[in-house]
């Protein structure tokens, strides 16, 4: 555990997390749209009024405004300002957890990305390839440059990332005609193993199908899903990674290592 960093610098963090996740907001509402993240800048999407600077403060302007458009009087969800804290807390879990070292910044970005790919893939149940590739480059350069693991790791990792989920899709096809997984979390889970390494990267993939197996059954029983339900998987491995991530170090048990 690193030593507790001030308290401004405990805020400083929060504060640019949280400018951050106005970012990540941006990607969850356009990338599955096919929009460019770009232009037009920040604008209502009831009315399609700008917001002006002053109402685009991170989770302050939610709250001055009622969550609630200026010109239009529209409704503006509240994943906004829930994504907006969420990102902020995440960077200040990196600072405690890492310190300010170059495997705090790829736990911080890697669980930011993953924030981002979690709830667009809990919308549209896709994982799109303009944010899982990237996140595979990144992991790998990360553990060349010392990261979180060592490149060999990321490598192997990845690998069997890709291999596990490809290998249920084909399966679950023969045995019952459909696809069990998408394509986007065979390369998700590539990118994870690419930033966690083999073992880690396994590890997530358990806790992920353990909590979609929950959600599952909890949804059969509610009557609100069957066995042929389809799951957003990827939100499933979105939290367990930032969860993994943000883990004390040596936690697990030593036969579990």
């Amino acid at each position: 555990m690193a030593s507790w960093p001030q308290p401004l610098v405990i805020v400083y963090a929060l504060a640019v997390g949280a400018v951050v996740g106005s970012f990540l907001n941006v990607l969850i509402w356009r990338v599955p749209r096919g929009m460019s993240i770009i232009r037009p800048g920040s604008h209502c999407p009831a009315c399609g009024a700008a917001i002006r600077w002053f109402d685009n403060v991170p989770i302050l302007s939610w709250l001055a405004l009622g969550g609630r458009c200026r010109r239009c009087r529209g409704r503006i969800s509240l994943r906004y300002p829930v994504v907006e804290a969420a990102a902020g807390l995440l960077a200040v879990a990196a600072l405690l957890r890492y310190g300010l070292s170059l495997p705090g910044l790829e736990a911080l970005l890697f669980s930011w990305t993953s924030l981002a790919l979690g709830l667009i893939d809990l919308e549209h149940q896709i994982l799109p390839d303009v944010m899982t590739y990237p996140a595979i480059a990144f992991g790998l350069l990360c553990s060349i440059l010392g990261g979180l693991t060592t490149f060999a790791d990321a490598l192997l990792g990845m690998l069997a990332g890709a291999a596990v989920p490809a290998l249920v899709i084909v399966l679950y096809k023969l045995v019952r005609g459909i696809e069990g997984m998408g394509w986007g979390d065979v390369k998700y889970l590539a990118a994870i193993g690419a930033v966690v390494g083999l073992r880690d990267c396994l590890w997530v993939l358990v806790v992920a199908a353990v909590l979609g197996a929950l959600v599952g059954l909890a949804l059969i029983l509610a009557g609100r899903g069957s066995g042929r339900t389809p799951l957003p998987f990827g939100s499933f491995l979105a939290l367990a990674v930032i969860v993994w991530l943000y883990l004390p170090a040596g936690w697990l048990p030593p036969l579990l290592r």
